[in-house]
């Protein structure tokens, strides 16, 4: 059994694994802004029974949290405590039958869409437009151009933080916009979409208009998080962030992008710090100019660089 001690995990106490377990893994390289600290450990587990047995066998004071494609997330440059989960090709197979797709936690929108389009099962498209996978999109309720994770699941896998797997019905997700009640620590390790008939050629035709219309408006050739705020009730964030005069504005290595006000961007040597404090600036200038309180979209994870912060620990949602 893994233990926690002194604030660190004890190397020799890790469960067994058949997969690849890594000390001090730097995360930046897997993350789109390329920025943060270390996990103090990286698990990419073999397969479903190795990550189930891994985390019951694992004490539960050890904080995990999973990775998918790390497109919406600010490591920060502390690094991150305990486990870092990253699903790997084991968990990124599509099937598809009739109108439904069955995902693993770890498939790409880009896959699922494709798949769906090969099997003539439309409804699905927008998924090519979301920078994540399948485990991110159950839990944030990912969505685009009018459609979200909660209009096409029908229901997940994932193994609890206690080693348990359970099947959840998209009813027990309580999703609302961007949010899911997923259990604390659970990692959605497959998920069960359904789509309806359509024609291979026309699915194409709507994943091309929308690949054309993100390319046309989001800065996809740089280092990103994609959209950094929840749009509020009846308003747009990018409006609000553009009205608070905020494009182009910088902190370090950290810019409010020119092409789209709602994404940060890495231009080429910023600190999560950078990044963060950025963000935190803006909500502040929309708060003074508008009186609405922007609510991160972006997850902010790990631990501050600095002694001073180094108590402000985990997720923050």
């Amino acid at each position: 059994m893994g233990e926690a001690v002194g604030g660190e995990v004890n190397a020799t106490l890790l469960p067994k694994v058949r997969g690849k377990l890594t000390p001090d893994a730097p995360l930046a390289p897997l993350v789109w802004f390329k920025s943060g600290g270390t996990a103090e450990w990286l698990f990419e587990p073999a397969d479903v029974e190795d990550l189930a047995e891994f985390l019951r066998d694992l004490d539960p004071a050890v904080p995990v949290m999973a990775l998918g494609l790390g497109s919406n997330l600010i490591v920060r440059d502390g690094g991150v405590p305990g486990v870092v989960v990253r699903l790997g090709k084991a968990f990124a197979k599509v099937q598809a039958e009739g109108q439904t797709l069955t995902c693993g936690g770890g498939a790409s929108g880009i896959l699922v869409s494709s798949t769906a389009r090969d099997a003539g099962i439309a409804g699905v498209e927008f998924l090519r437009s979301i920078p994540g996978t399948v485990g991110g999109f159950v839990r944030m309720n990912g969505g685009a151009y009018g459609r979200e994770t909660k209009d096409i699941l029908v229901e997940c896998d994932v193994v609890l933080r206690s080693g348990e797997r359970v099947t959840l019905p998209v009813a027990a997700l309580g999703y609302t916009y961007r949010h899911s009640e997923l259990p604390e620590g659970a990692i959605v390790v497959s998920a069960t979409f359904r789509g309806e008939p359509g024609e291979p050629s026309a699915i194409q035709a709507e994943m091309d208009r929308i690949a054309a219309a993100r390319e046309a408006s989001q800065p996809l050739r740089s280092k990103t998080g994609g959209s950094t705020f929840k749009n509020p009730e009846g308003e747009k964030a990018w409006a609000l962030v553009d009205a608070a005069g905020c494009r182009g504005l910088m902190r370090g290595g950290a810019q409010v992008s020119e092409k789209h006000t709602n994404f940060l961007i890495n231009t080429g040597d910023a600190t999560s710090a950078d990044i963060e404090g950025l963000g935190d600036e803006v909500r502040a200038r929309v708060k003074a100019a508008s009186g609405v309180e922007l609510e991160w979209e972006i997850q902010r994870v790990g631990v501050f660089a600095d002694n001073a912060n180094r108590d402000r620990v985990g997720v923050v949602k």
